[in-house]
């Protein structure tokens, strides 16, 4: 799922943490990844949002669709605070969009994600 961004810039805490739990439920036992669009949030909505998703019960925070209109998508720094709010609930972080080399790929690992999500995995293994 994608976050609700307008929910979230609006302060509407318990409708996205509702959400989430409810899609949650949905996914009967599977993961739940939840997309945060970070090119769109400032440090302290990602921290907020990572909260959100730890109290709704993702499994997964992810930083990008990769289809945001001149979006970066995964910036190391966005990956390292997503990991650094949610490493002790659980939480898994998944850097997605714009990782289209090896050092890209490891600058997102070292900041703490687990999975990576790009269309760029044979020049990444190269």
């Amino acid at each position: 799922m994608v976050i609700n961004g307008g929910k979230l810039k609006d302060g509407e805490y318990d409708y996205i943490t509702d959400e989430i739990s409810k899609i949650k439920f949905a996914c009967q036992g599977h993961n739940l990844k939840v997309i945060l669009e970070t090119d769109l949030l400032s440090q302290e909505e990602i921290k907020k949002a990572c909260e959100l998703c730890i109290k709704g019960g993702a499994d997964f925070v992810k930083t990008s669709t990769g289809f945001v209109k001149n979006g970066v998508g995964a910036k190391a720094d966005d990956v390292k605070l997503m990991y650094e709010t949610v490493k002790d609930s659980g939480l898994q972080v998944k850097a997605s969009g714009g990782i289209r080399d090896k050092e890209a790929a490891l600058k997102m690992i070292e900041a703490g994600a687990v999975r990576l999500g790009t269309s760029s995995g044979v020049a990444i293994c190269s």
